[in-house]
């Protein structure tokens, strides 16, 4: 609905100064007041069936009967306002409850707030300072603990029969545990689906990452209705491989490279880095496993006299390294490496860094659970080329990938 531009010029018209708008007793704060005021009256209006000075026969022996002062908080600072009232106590307000403190929206400030890293007292501090309304932390934690319901039905949900590729990996965040800070494991499984968009499948937490609880993160998956995963990207985890197999069978693993690479270059002096880097480079960028492998042994010829670790570790973990060689391009840039993931991961650690330490391991997930709810709007897009990357998947597992 557009405003008539001569209602705004006449609203402006006794405006001299900033705070004649803005500030405390400005005209947008009594607009606001005015406006909430006057939907509260329509809406009892409705309630009772007729209007305020209506003449004539009522539908309803129940009348209006004065108001309430109630006080309110809002965006533009705390707000006294008229709440009509009935006879009969009948009327129940939808845009301001009987039992509610703030404008709605209000809430939706602090959440934003809080899933980008504030803390409940820095959201106290600012919402004073901004707006000259006074919450307590207390109340600001009453507001984020109801994410913790949509978090539980999110985690709870009914997943896809069939994921093209999923990605598992993990992120560490220190929380307050029996009054000790101690390190914990956020668990992460983010999926592309049959169209090609990403999808975190679900989050989890335990007091570090391992294969066994792993296990069962994936047995979860298939007890939420998952029956085939075609391909599993993981970092470097000892019996990760094997935790997914012993659910799903069938599924491809591919082992992180740029967890490989990271590895590798752990105890490279810096001055050879990224000599080192270029080198193994040759290794994952082959367009065959045998060329790969050749790469590979004119590496160690290179370099097994400095650092012998280096091709000992790539020949054993060989097997779990190379499968995304047997797929072309559109599939390549998608599973040899969990950039996916990790980008997740940088965005959840830009905020979660803020924090020392959470004051329970639940904040932690919460807050974690809010920033991936703002990454997920960005996620609108499938990935690039995926129509042929789909079409390549449905002729190699044949029978797997549903029409």
């Amino acid at each position: 609905m557009a405003i008539s531009k001569d209602l705004i010029q006449e609203l402006l018209r006794e405006c001299k100064t900033p705070a004649d708008l803005l500030g405390e007793n400005g005209i947008l704060k009594q607009l606001s007041k005015e406006l909430i005021e006057a939907a509260l009256g329509a809406e009892l209006t409705d309630h009772l069936g007729y209007s305020k000075h209506e003449n004539g026969t009522k539908p309803t022996d129940n009348r209006r009967n004065g108001s309430t002062r109630k006080r309110v908080r809002s965006d533009q600072g705390d707000m006294e306002i008229e709440v009509p009232r009935d006879r009969d106590a009948t009327f129940e307000p939808m845009l301001i409850g009987k039992h509610q403190r703030e404008i709605p929206g209000f809430s939706d400030k602090i959440l934003s707030m809080y899933a980008r890293g504030m803390s409940t007292r820095e959201i106290t501090e600012h919402l004073k300072e901004i707006y000259g309304t006074e919450v307590s932390p207390q109340f600001i934690t009453s507001v984020t603990d109801g994410v913790v319901e949509h978090l539980e039905a999110w985690q709870n949900r009914d997943l896809d029969e069939v994921y093209p590729i999923v990605f598992f990996d993990a992120i560490i965040v220190k929380a307050r545990e029996n009054r000790r800070v101690q390190k914990c494991a956020i668990h992460l499984a983010l999926a592309i689906n049959l169209d090609g968009q990403k999808e975190l499948l679900g989050l989890w937490v335990s007091e570090n990452e391992g294969a066994q609880y792993w296990l069962s993160v994936i047995t979860e998956l298939r007890n939420r209705g998952v029956r085939d995963i075609l391909i599993a990207a993981v970092d470097g985890l000892t019996g990760f491989p094997d935790a997914i197999r012993a659910v799903f069978p069938k599924t491809d693993v591919q082992l992180c490279i740029v967890h490989a690479v990271r590895n590798s270059l752990k105890y490279v002096s810096y001055k050879e880095r990224r000599a080192v880097a270029t080198d193994l480079k040759q290794i994952y960028s082959a367009a065959t496993e045998e060329a790969a492998l050749g790469a590979l042994q004119e590496f160690g010829a290179t370099w097994d006299a400095k650092y012998p670790t280096i091709s000992k570790s790539w020949r054993e973990r060989w097997t779990d390294l190379v499968p995304f060689l047997q797929y072309p391009d559109e599939i390549r840039r998608v599973m040899y490496t969990t950039n996916a993931i990790e980008s997740l991961n940088y965005n959840i650690r830009r905020v979660t860094k803020t924090r020392s330490a959470f004051p329970t391991v639940e904040s932690a997930l919460k807050l974690v659970f809010m920033v991936i709810q703002n990454i997920e709007k960005k996620w609108t897009m499938p990935i690039r080329n995926w129509g042929q990357a789909r079409n390549y998947l449905a002729i190699k597992f044949e029978g797997r990938v549903p029409a």
